[in-house]
């Protein structure tokens, strides 16, 4: 086992890292040499020894390195921006190169590569609690200045382990402006062992001046059969209902991985696959607008009771107030409460967006499962298998120009959530063209 098992069907982006952590890793090494022999010379010979040179070639390797300037460096760099498609593994390969650019394997001596997947810091960082690994991921729609500066004060630091500060920015598509343009300097001036990793879904969700400065690594989708094959492999699922819910959700590893588990998640969707018959008339489309709404509405509410409570109650504590939600809190803390409150009302809209979103998929495959069967009479590349039955009526009774239509107006309903538009609005509207066809 090792720490790129998890990147799935990313052959040449495991090969690109892998090497770039073994250039780290060579960077690291000369550098300890180097400031060995520095050491040594001085204590022996003062401070002439050093010619007033030692300490800028001490520092080097490790600015010339980490920039990608070629020698024994060439492949790594202090800054990389990792794309894909939902689903592909963009933050799990980010993750898994940040493991491998702090291990401390005592196999790395005789030849193996670094990332055993064992060792100090491979667990560590893996399991979110190494000291020089910051892995940034937001619940709410933005990434605003203020957080973005704290991660480049976080950056300056010197790593505690003597490695690599690593950041990881798993939603770089969701800075705003201003945090971009913070962000731009810390990765036109890094310091010397720091290395940005930021996750987005395209190239163009990156500030130009950013992504000019970074080394672009674009995952695509995994074959369902890779992703099934993980899900039996690795969490113990049942290689039938992996390999159901892979093709279900066409190669989306942490959308799998959510059905394979979670029986509500499932019994969600398959209302969701209902719903092209429930459009029959007029009404019919406005409940079955309202139900989606309602649903992740309900999504929305579960995480906030699961979630709110605990951060409200520890928030309290933190600023002095007796345990128990009826005590009175100290004087001066109404700003930090209104504060989480804020913020636990952007995470709950989030929520519900990104349930929305969800189904909004899961109705968008199965319009393509009909216009599959209308155009090659054939069902055996169906994704919905479970829908098999619906999507034959609705391909027998529409033409394949009706069902592009219908395409399009879910395409048209994503867009007007992420325009913030009402989301009872924005459904309605999509409902009654996909009865309109």
């Amino acid at each position: 086992m090792t720490v790129w098992d998890d990147v799935v069907g990313q052959p040449r982006v495991v090969a690109e890292l892998a090497a770039a952590a073994a250039d780290a890793d060579a960077l690291v090494a000369a550098d300890s040499r180097k400031s060995l022999v520095t050491t040594i010379a001085e204590a022996h010979a003062g401070e002439e020894a050093t010619g007033g040179g030692g300490q800028e070639r001490d520092r080097a390797p490790s600015e010339g390195g980490a920039r990608g300037s070629g020698g024994p460096g060439g492949r790594m760099t202090h800054a990389w921006l990792f794309t894909g498609p939902p689903g592909s593994g963009r933050s799990t390969a980010a993750r898994a190169f940040a493991a491998a650019l702090q291990c401390t394997s005592p196999d790395k001596a005789l030849g193996a590569a670094p990332g055993c997947g064992f060792c100090d810091g491979c667990h560590t960082t893996l399991s979110g609690t190494h000291a020089d690994v910051e892995t940034v991921r937001t619940d709410l729609l933005t990434i605003g200045v203020k957080e973005t500066r704290d991660l480049v004060r976080r950056a300056n630091l010197s790593p505690a382990g003597g490695r690599w500060q690593v950041i990881v920015l798993e939603d770089a598509d969701r800075l705003t402006e201003g945090a971009a343009n913070v962000l731009l300097k810390a990765v036109e001036e890094p310091a010397p062992r720091t290395v940005w990793l930021l996750c987005a879904p395209s190239v163009e969700d990156a500030l130009p001046t950013i992504r000019s400065r970074c080394r672009l690594l674009t995952l695509r989708t995994p074959s369902p059969e890779a992703v099934a094959d993980v899900l039996t492999r690795r969490d113990g699922i049942d290689p039938d209902l992996a390999a159901r819910v892979a093709r279900a959700t066409q190669g989306h590893i942490g959308r799998a991985r959510r059905l394979a588990t979670d029986e509500a998640a499932r019994a969600r969707r398959a209302g969701v696959l209902r719903i092209p018959l429930q459009l029959a008339d007029v009404g019919g489309c406005l409940r079955a607008a309202q139900e989606l709404v309602d649903a992740a509405a309900e999504d929305a509410k579960a995480v906030a009771e699961e979630m709110d409570a605990k951060e409200t109650e520890d928030l309290r504590q933190a600023l002095g107030a007796s345990p128990g939600a009826g005590s009175r809190m100290p004087r001066g803390t109404a700003g930090a409460m209104k504060e989480l409150a804020d913020r636990q009302k952007r995470r709950a809209t989030r929520t519900q967006r990104d349930t929305l979103d969800l189904a909004l998929t899961d109705l968008a495959s199965f319009y393509r499962d009909v216009l599959a069967l209308q155009l090659t009479g054939s069902d055996r590349s169906l994704a919905n298998i479970e829908a098999q039955e619906a999507v034959g009526r609705i391909a027998t009774s529409s033409h394949p120009a009706q069902t592009l239509r219908r395409l399009d107006a879910i395409l048209a309903c994503r867009e007007a959530l992420d325009a913030n538009v009402a989301p009872l609005l924005a459904v309605e509207a999509m409902t009654l063209a996909l009865r309109a066809g």
